[in-house]
């Protein structure tokens, strides 16, 4: 049988035809396989199709709802499967590190080698120390070294060598007005405010760019000097006038007194007496110093306490009738002697005779007659 499209051509060409055509019918049986009748059957019509309607629909229940395998198991049934299955721990089976390896397993370090040599620690080497660069500016000393805490404001000098006309003196990290005298003098005022109290005050000279400075040197702000001294009492007298007041010093065995305008201790004036204080004025320096008056000193009794007359309180006790005892002069202690006048001397008795004498004269004279 000859087929025409087939005339003409080799046996090789024939095959290939041939395959080619196979392979188109076994895909189209494929696609018939997958799909069904209704990819190669023709369109059905409405008309051709009975819809039947049914007056209660109903749920069509799957065919293996039924089925005992897949009934959800209990919280009971999943305790026990929980407790009773055992672990199967797979490194293979799951992302575990190291495979293979207990994690579990405590590190044994080997054991020491006794033939093996100790090995010699490198030496520490360390660095010599960076010294600091040499400021450019020396500064050598300051006019005055030192002051006392509480002075008014003062001029500040400070010598050393290479100073410039921009040159700042800086007092505690503060820029203050300089005066530039010559290449080794440099003058500046300082406020008051400065130096209220006492400690050290760092002092350098700098170029407002900084690029030159000096080394630093400390003015030293002292405490002012205070009275030492305690006061005990006083003794006041009619308009203020020539007041005294008592105090006692370690330095003295028993007390002194001073009173208004009296220096005291070589430099304390004493300017203003009262029962509560005494205020005492510096001589070399102005300040003044207020003094309360002790409640524990003792007035040359070695007891500890205030003599009598001495109130144990702030001020003096006010003066009652009947409330000093005997002998006791208020305001006054006890161990300053008092003044003792001289009594009257007793005139000798006469006799009864002779008071009759006396009398009769007397009486004589009074008349006008003698």
């Amino acid at each position: 049988m000859k087929i025409a499209f087939l005339e003409g051509k080799t046996s090789t060409e024939r095959n290939k035809i041939i395959a080619a055509a196979l392979l188109g019918l076994v895909a189209l049986f494929a696609l018939y396989m997958a799909f069904g009748r209704s990819f190669f059957g023709g369109s059905t019509t409405t008309a051709s199709i009975k819809v039947t309607q049914s007056p209660t629909p109903k749920p069509n229940a799957p065919a293996n709802s039924n089925r005992p395998d897949l009934v959800l198991p209990t919280a009971a049934d999943q305790t026990f499967l929980y407790e009773t299955t055992a672990v199967n721990y797979v490194p293979g089976r799951s992302y575990a590190p190291d495979p293979g390896r207990n994690i579990f397993a405590f590190y044994e370090p080997p054991p020491p080698c006794l033939d093996c040599p100790t090995p010699t620690p490198k030496p520490i080497i360390v660095p010599p120390p960076t010294l600091a660069p040499t400021p450019p500016i020396l500064l050598t000393g300051l006019n005055p070294p030192n002051l006392f805490a509480g002075i008014p404001g003062f001029r500040l000098q400070v010598s050393g060598a290479q100073f410039t006309p921009d040159a700042r003196i800086y007092f505690n990290q503060n820029e203050l007005p300089t005066v530039f005298l010559n290449a080794q003098t440099l003058a500046a005022d300082i406020p008051a405010n400065f130096i209220t109290q006492e400690g050290p005050r760092q002092i350098i000279v700098q170029t407002p760019d900084g690029k030159m400075y000096s080394n630093q040197l400390m003015l030293t702000v002292l405490a002012p000097p205070k009275p030492t001294f305690q006061y005990i009492g006083m003794i006041g007298r009619k308009r203020y006038n020539n007041d005294t007041a008592y105090f006692t010093d370690t330095s003295r065995p028993t007390p002194f007194s001073a009173r208004l305008n009296d220096v005291v201790a070589g430099r304390f004036r004493l300017v203003d007496i009262s029962p509560r204080e005494v205020v005492f004025e510096d001589t070399s320096l102005g300040f003044r110093h207020s003094v309360p008056i002790s409640k524990d000193a003792a007035a040359g009794t070695g007891t500890g306490q205030p003599p009598r007359g001495f109130p144990s309180n702030d001020g003096f006790v006010p003066f009652t009738p009947g409330g000093v005892p005997q002998g006791d002069i208020p305001g006054i202690p006890n161990n300053i002697p008092r003044y003792d006048p001289p009594k009257p001397q007793p005139q000798p008795q006469q006799r009864p005779q002779q008071r009759q004498q006396d009398k009769d004269k007397k009486d004589v004279d009074d008349d006008g007659d003698g």
